[in-house]
């Protein structure tokens, strides 16, 4: 099963992304995808990569992959060249499975549970564009979205700002009992990311104590502090949190530095999840040798693909920790993600966005995994089990580029 091509999509609507066509002699096509600087992303998959994997047997992803991770420069980090590299991996693991005939999770050994729990991460409908003013930044609207119904944009980065109760019994009421969010990022850039006073734990810790009051221990706080954060500051964070018993507290300072953070790690006795923003193998194995982790979350779309990802899932497992797959990216990523976490013996949960979910992965993508009562079933068609729409590939804003 020979390359014969590469092509990479961009939309002018999902700015951050960038999807990959890789196309084979037999006619097969697999879909990969990965987020953030997609132009410099999709130039080095052009200018590097397509010369390096024209003609190659896409059957022989290991070789592929290793080869592209571990070129001279940009393999040490989630950077431009593992995140080319993540796209590719990712499109062979769906073309395998649709030469098999088997869903991928299939192909990683079979399914470990027949469903997952979910939590939902409270991002507005546009979080992750790059075209946004700073209040989009934050609610993820614009002209056009801002006067349609909340319930239609399934707003849940307002709602965890402005009525984080109702949000938390709307959530439950569909049987998802976990949720993300992330109130203190205000006071990270207000103070140039250097400390946070009273004042400002104060009113960010708020919501979280507002949905404890609403519906106690019935939802699982998940708590997002983007790596913004130096030592001290998380530890004032984690002191007043950890009374309302959060579930985990994610990136709170930069996830390179393993010391500092198994430093914060023997500080709290919530865990600590780290990270999507870490890559490859290598970077995971020096936190957890530092017993600076209590949970792995990773992007199969910045790792280095489904296969990294996996050599992630059994390093977490070797050291009796628990995985939990990002997703607040794209489509393509967030299946991956899934066919992983259903697959893997040492899941906790999977992450979810329902603003996404529910609203433009459908518009990009064929299919996307059911999910019901607050848990995730998988997916059945070959290879990831989706593909782009037509629809979508013939929209006028988007772009697209192919090497053969």
């Amino acid at each position: 099963m020979r390359i014969t091509a590469l092509e990479t999509i961009r939309a002018d609507f999902h700015d951050n992304l960038v999807w990959l066509h890789i196309e084979t002699e037999n006619g097969l096509i697999g879909l990969g995808e990965t987020f953030f600087y997609p132009a410099a992303v999709e130039t080095h998959l052009h200018e590097v990569v397509a010369p390096m994997v024209l003609g190659a047997d896409a059957t022989r992803i290991g070789q592929i992959s290793a080869q592209l991770m571990r070129t001279p420069v940009g393999y040490a980090s989630s950077g431009v060249e593992m995140r080319a590299a993540s796209a590719v991996d990712i499109a062979l693991w769906d073309l395998m499975g649709q030469q098999a005939g088997m869903p991928v999770h299939r192909l990683l050994g079979g399914l470990a549970r027949d469903r997952i729990r979910i939590y939902n991460t409270c991002a507005g409908p546009h979080y992750v564009t790059k075209s946004r003013s700073s209040i989009d930044r934050w609610f993820g609207l614009d002209a056009e979205t801002a006067e349609r119904p909340r319930t239609e944009l399934y707003d849940d980065l307002r709602g965890f700002m402005e009525r984080p109760a109702e949000l938390a019994r709307d959530l439950l009421s569909e049987g998802i009992t976990g949720m993300k969010i992330w109130p203190f990022d205000y006071a990270a850039e207000a103070n140039g990311r250097m400390s946070i006073t009273t004042a400002q734990i104060e009113e960010a810790v708020r919501p979280f104590r507002l949905i404890r009051e609403a519906v106690g221990r019935q939802m699982d706080l998940m708590v997002e502090l983007h790596s913004m954060w130096d030592i001290e500051s998380a530890k004032r964070i984690f002191r007043a949190l950890e009374p309302l018993e959060p579930t985990w507290f994610e990136d709170p300072i930069r996830m390179d530095d393993a010391e500092g953070l198994a430093e914060l790690a023997r500080f709290t006795r919530i865990p600590i999840l780290a990270s999507e923003t870490t890559a490859p193998k290598e970077s995971f194995r020096r936190l957890l040798e530092q017993r600076a982790v209590g949970v792995v979350s990773f992007d199969a779309g910045w790792c280095g693909g489904i296969s990294e990802a996996q050599k992630i899932i059994a390093l977490a497992d070797s050291w009796q920790i628990p995985i939990a797959p990002h997703d607040c990216t794209g489509p393509v990523g967030f299946v991956a993600g899934t066919h992983l976490s259903l697959s893997a013996r040492n899941a906790m949960i999977q992450e979810t966005v329902r603003a996404y979910t529910r609203g433009w992965y459908g518009e990009v993508v064929t299919a996307l995994p059911r999910i019901e009562q607050g848990m995730l079933y998988p997916m059945e068609g070959p290879g990831l089990g989706l593909a782009l729409r037509a629809e979508f590939l013939a929209s006028q804003d988007v772009k697209r580029r192919r090497s053969s």
